[in-house]
């Protein structure tokens, strides 16, 4: 069976599970995903969640967040990743380039992410698909 991208725009408890292991694998720890923050974000304007599917297994996921600043129309990756068991499979450049897509779909001015460095993986395939690295700082209060 062929590996698909689809967006969840409603929300649907036979992805949650999934979606759950992913953010843990994602965060290397225990996230407590709960169902009713994932139906606000499938169901909200400004958040695609996008899933890589094969059958009824989901392998990998990331969100484009959409927004609009004075200084331009954006996109904001978040939360690339793919199952463990599922890695080496071209799933996350798969995930990444159709977020490109669907950015450059919507007329979006830049599309950005953050990737921490000791992601190697991660930071190898941004910078083969001509991502730049930015000289910035990132700054983060965490409530």
């Amino acid at each position: 069976m062929a590996m698909k991208i689809i967006e969840l725009k409603t929300y649907s408890p036979q992805y949650f599970e999934a979606i759950h292991q992913l953010c843990d694998q994602l965060t290397a720890g225990t996230y407590d995903l709960q169902e009713d923050y994932l139906q606000e974000i499938v169901e909200g304007d400004n958040c695609h969640l996008f899933l890589a599917v094969e059958g009824d297994e989901v392998l990998g996921m990331l969100s484009v967040c959409i927004y609009k600043a004075p200084t331009g129309y954006r996109a904001w990756v978040e939360d690339v990743v793919v199952m463990d068991t599922a890695r080496g499979r071209g799933l996350g450049r798969t995930l990444m380039l159709h977020a490109v897509e669907f950015a450059q779909e919507l007329g979006v001015d830049t599309l950005t992410l953050t990737s921490n460095p000791t992601r190697v993986a991660a930071n190898k395939l941004y910078q083969s698909m001509e991502l730049n690295q930015r000289e910035t700082n990132v700054y983060q209060m965490v409530f």
